[in-house]
């Protein structure tokens, strides 16, 4: 009983202070770029230019199979194959390899008794979301350009990427916590972060793996968002509801843990930093 009412005041407060929430994400995402010529510019340029890099490399140094599907788009179809990944990865990899440092960033919101800490990693996640829709909007230019419109169900790319937003969220809630008390937490995090990009299937297709890897790779839910979202681009193929179902729980599940951990932790901040 005690658990649940600590995850319902963190939900709570974050309802009450939405509006809050929406002012630091805009805050947020202009802090990132504050000084620079090109300013919010960068949140466009700079996806654009990793496509151009990674396209480069893993498509002419190493070479990368593609489905048929994606191949029909023409010369633009590796770059599509492997942006749209590198989206949905970059969901989950700016606010994991954030949140370690992320309350003690924000040492004078701790020291004020009233600020509600708890929504610091959903602005955090909201800003991931954020740059992952202009990243989508650079890839559906892209599309249109090389071969049309994509597939109506690309329509459905929420149900691919909501759970794992949620995921996120929990994990940053879980992550911003744990820096407070270990330091070294963003040493271990930045290379998992690394590792787990060459796991999932952003430069590859999982169905191109040798079949004993396969059962193990689909336990990674990056790799699963990550698949989905290109069965929706490129073959039109909407994801079965059972499995949607399954990891809207998942999602669900991991932010609602991370919240309660966040919630039962906070209370030693303050003697900590």
């Amino acid at each position: 009983m005690q658990s649940a009412e600590t995850v319902l005041s963190g939900l709570r407060s974050i309802l009450r202070n939405r509006q809050l929430i929406w002012a630091l994400t805009q805050r947020e995402l202009a802090r990132r770029y504050r000084g620079s010529v090109l300013g919010l510019a960068w949140l466009v340029l700079l996806p654009a230019l990793t496509l151009a890099v990674y396209t480069f490399v893993f498509r002419y140094v190493f070479t990368s199979r593609i489905p048929v599907a994606a191949t029909q788009l023409g010369a633009g179809s590796f770059a599509l194959f492997v942006f749209l990944a590198l989206a949905v990865f970059s969901l989950v990899s700016e606010t994991v390899s954030r949140a370690p440092t992320l309350m003690l960033e924000n040492v004078s919101f701790i020291k004020k008794i009233r600020f509600p800490l708890e929504i610091l990693p959903v602005v955090l996640t909201l800003a991931a979301l954020i740059t992952f829709a202009l990243s989508l909007g650079i890839w559906l230019a892209l599309h249109v350009v090389v071969g049309g419109l994509p597939p109506v169900e690309i329509l459905l790319l929420p149900l691919a990427v909501a759970p794992l937003a949620l995921m996120a969220l929990g994990a940053a809630w879980f992550l911003s916590s744990m820096g407070v008390f270990l330091r070294d937490l963003k040493e271990i995090v930045g290379p998992l972060v690394t590792m787990l990009m060459f796991i999932s299937p952003v430069f590859y297709a999982q169905a191109a793996m040798p079949d004993v890897v396969r059962p193990y790779l689909a336990l990674n839910p990056i790799g699963v968002a990550i698949e989905q979202a290109r069965a929706m681009a490129f073959e039109g193929r909407a994801p079965a509801a059972g499995a949607v179902a399954a990891q809207l729980a998942l999602g669900v599940a991991a932010a609602l843990f991370g919240l309660w951990w966040f919630q039962k932790t906070r209370k030693g901040f303050a003697d900590v930093v």
